[in-house]
């Protein structure tokens, strides 16, 4: 039986991030001697309560490879080095290293599956954003890249994804396409991550002007854009549209309270709080619509629950949001499109009728059976070596 690490952090709000490490963990938990690699340890256990992804904390061996006052917000170089160094400890003594939090150095070749774009390389950063990094900046990273970096034994995110002995898993297409326009070719393999949400769609006594939106509730997530593009429906329209929005407020306090201040002058605006299991499911399944605007999003988990809980989903045309969808007449370029296809849905009932097959069609790939065949294909490719 083959000696595997998984390194995860835990150390952010739960997610649909968490999925995949947790669903990694409840398959290889019976095939291996499992080593679990966490920054905060306690929330490997919180979050799988959380999901309802069965781990039996008995048949793995759980690290914490931070201090035990470890706190994300206080991370620095000198908490980089420190998990760096016991992360490659670990590594040494086990056959197959995976990491679940984008690119790791492991000290050795690994699996490093990506599940956000911003994953520690500036430059890339900057090159994803069209941002333009001033000198400074520039000259900083190029310090620690070609000077501290080594002096310290630590692989630039650059010097692993290149290396052809590390495996990547971009988490769709358009990830694989951003990272190689920057990185050039490296060793790749597409997999998209969990898509567990699944519930009976048929029946469901749905209302016909209720647009949802479930997700983290951040600057990043432009649910600022959503709410304008639902009143400019509603001034198309005529129609009562009512947009309800499920998240924490808190993630970001001041952003928080601008959302909730709009809310007080827009009684079609509701904020229901973070909602999960059976809440999160009765949620979805009472809307007919749903919106998102992040356009740099790296897959869009939320964007495929929708899908399988039976709403017609409007995204961006660019991004993993759009992959997902897979179709033009849903994708916008700006918030006059989204509120003109959104006017469309619910004024013509044959595009309506089109386009909810077509969403439906499209969510048996990310299907909860769909997704388990192709993680029992992965596994057991891992493990083969």
């Amino acid at each position: 039986m083959k000696n595997v690490l998984l390194y995860y952090p835990f150390s952010f709000s739960f997610g649909g991030g968490d999925l995949l490490p947790l669903c990694l963990i409840a398959a290889l938990q019976n095939v291996c001697r499992l080593t679990v690699a966490l920054d905060i340890a306690p929330n490997l256990e919180k979050a799988s309560k959380l999901f309802g992804i069965e781990i039996d904390m008995s048949r793995i061996k759980v690290v914490q490879v931070t201090p035990s006052d470890y706190n994300p917000k206080k991370h620095n170089l000198l908490s980089s080095i420190r998990r760096d160094r016991r992360i490659k400890a670990l590594a040494k003594r086990c056959d197959i290293c995976i990491s679940t939090a984008n690119v790791t150095d492991f000290g050795r070749p690994g699996h490093h599956f990506i599940n956000m774009l911003a994953f520690g390389d500036d430059a890339f950063t900057a090159h994803v954003t069209k941002r333009r990094e001033g000198l400074s900046a520039r000259i900083r990273r190029a310090v620690m890249e070609r000077v501290a970096r080594p002096l310290l034994g630590m692989r630039s995110k650059r010097d692993i994804i290149r290396d052809r002995r590390e495996h990547i898993y971009p988490n769709s297409h358009y990830v694989e396409k951003t990272m190689t326009d920057f990185y050039g070719r490296f060793n790749s393999t597409v997999f998209y991550p969990p898509t567990l949400f699944e519930t009976g769609c048929a029946n469901v006594a749905r209302d016909p002007l209720k647009v949802v939106y479930i997700g983290r509730i951040i600057p990043e997530k432009r649910i600022k854009d959503l709410v304008a593009i639902i009143e400019k429906a509603r001034e198309n329209t005529g129609l009562d549209i009512s947009f309800h929005v499920a998240g924490r407020l808190d993630q970001t306090p001041a952003y928080g309270r601008e959302l909730e201040a709009m809310a007080q002058t827009r009684p079609w605006l509701k904020f229901t709080g973070a909602l999960y299991a059976e809440a999160k499911a009765a949620f979805l399944l009472s809307g007919s619509y749903a919106l998102h605007a992040e356009r740099i999003e790296a897959f869009g988990i939320s964007v495929a629950e929708y899908l399988a809980s039976g709403n017609i989903a409007i995204v961006p045309d660019e991004g993993g949001s759009s992959e997902v969808v897979a179709t033009s007449a849903l994708a916008y370029r700006n918030r006059e499109e989204a509120a003109a296809i959104l006017s469309r849905l619910l004024t013509d009932g044959k595009f309506r009728d089109e386009q909810r097959r077509a969403c439906a069609e499209r969510a048996k790939l990310f299907s909860r059976g769909a997704y388990m065949s192709r993680q029992d294909e992965l596994v057991e490719r891992l493990l083969r070596g």
